[in-house]
């Protein structure tokens, strides 16, 4: 299983925000300039991650974007989670209308949640905090 990169560039340019928290709030442009994403991908992140509420963002002088809670109080799930939607390793563990031509009698997809709930686990483990601290 490999993220995008949608969801790997949002990791990363929370990330940044996080080693800015309590600083002076950055935009799009200083972040995607810091991180290396291009600017109008570092754009559609801010937004998503705004309506996510894991940004917040003001307007006018001043303005910006900073943590809208602590990086510590941020997590991998939350953040793939509002640029991606649900975590879920099959379209049949989503929720809706499929097209599996197996799903009518298919014996995994009653337990396809248990690694659904174990990816979900393992993300929700991982705060942004910890991705800001030096490697040893």
């Amino acid at each position: 299983m490999r993220l995008s990169s949608f969801a790997d560039y949002a990791v990363v340019l929370m990330s940044a925000a996080a080693r800015h928290c309590g600083g002076a709030k950055m935009n799009a442009t200083t972040l995607a300039s810091e991180t290396g994403i291009p600017l109008p991908t570092a754009q559609k992140l801010v937004s998503r991650l705004s309506a996510a509420g894991l940004l917040e963002s003001s307007r006018g002088t001043g303005g910006g974007v900073r943590l809208a809670r602590p990086a510590a109080a941020i997590t991998l799930v939350d953040v793939v989670e509002a640029v991606e939607g649900p975590i879920a390793m099959t379209a049949c563990a989503e929720q809706g209308a499929h097209d599996c031509t197996l799903e009518h009698g298919c014996r995994v997809r009653p337990h396809m949640n248990v690694a659904n709930n174990a990816i979900r686990s393992a993300l929700a483990g991982v705060t942004i905090a910890s991705l800001t601290r030096e490697m040893a």
